[in-house]
């Protein structure tokens, strides 16, 4: 684990929304992070994860079997809402406003993706600014490092997967060119860190 600017537990406290991106590798990366969090969690877990030609995406359903946690694809102009794992929808890039609700865009791929990591984290730091944790894991393209990079301007807490690690660790390097994070962690860290998180907060 890396104690770069370690995060203080009043910085815990202070996150009010999770941002998390990956690509290839991706699918077994959030089981990993996301197992245990009880149905309970105190935060909403927004998630974009490129996949490869699928239309009709069954993330939802395939990661609701799996975990406690309440899972759903996010809906344009829903009210994002804590103790929810959303994932973006294929087609589609998902912002999210500053009213903290979920808008849909058609606007052209950002790095031969639509939805981007990049849009959906820099959109996040508009509704979230210094409150907000950004994960960026396992990826063959660089959608997510501006994005990552946003949050750390922000005043956010920003956590990429080890590369060691990573199935694919082009996106998490691209990152680490862009800015030195707040931590640089294991899938089974970035678990322990959002079990952590949730204790941080009074449910």
């Amino acid at each position: 684990m890396s104690t770069q600017g370690m995060t203080r537990p009043t910085q815990l406290q202070d996150v009010a929304a999770i941002v998390v991106g990956a690509s290839a590798g991706g699918i077994h990366a959030m089981m990993q992070i996301c197992k245990d969090l009880p149905t309970n969690y105190p935060l909403p877990i927004i998630v974009t994860l490129h996949m490869q030609d699928m239309r009709d995406s069954r993330l939802a359903a395939l990661f609701q079997h799996h975990l406690r946690l309440r899972v759903k694809d996010a809906e344009d102009k829903e009210s994002i809402r804590p103790g929810i794992l959303y994932f973006a929808v294929p087609g589609y890039h998902l912002s999210i406003e500053r009213e903290r609700v979920f808008s849909f865009s058609c606007e052209p791929p950002l790095h031969f993706s639509r939805p981007s990591i990049d849009i959906l984290m820099e959109s996040a730091v508009d509704a979230y600014g210094a409150n907000l944790m950004g994960i960026l894991m396992t990826g063959a393209n660089q959608d997510g490092a501006a994005g990552l990079l946003a949050i750390k301007q922000a005043g956010g807490i920003c956590v990429v997967q080890d590369p060691a690690e990573a199935e694919i660790d082009y996106m998490p390097k691209s990152a680490l060119a862009l800015q030195t994070p707040d931590l640089i962690l294991t899938l089974a860290e970035i678990n322990a860190l959002l079990i952590s998180l949730g204790d941080h907060h009074v449910h």
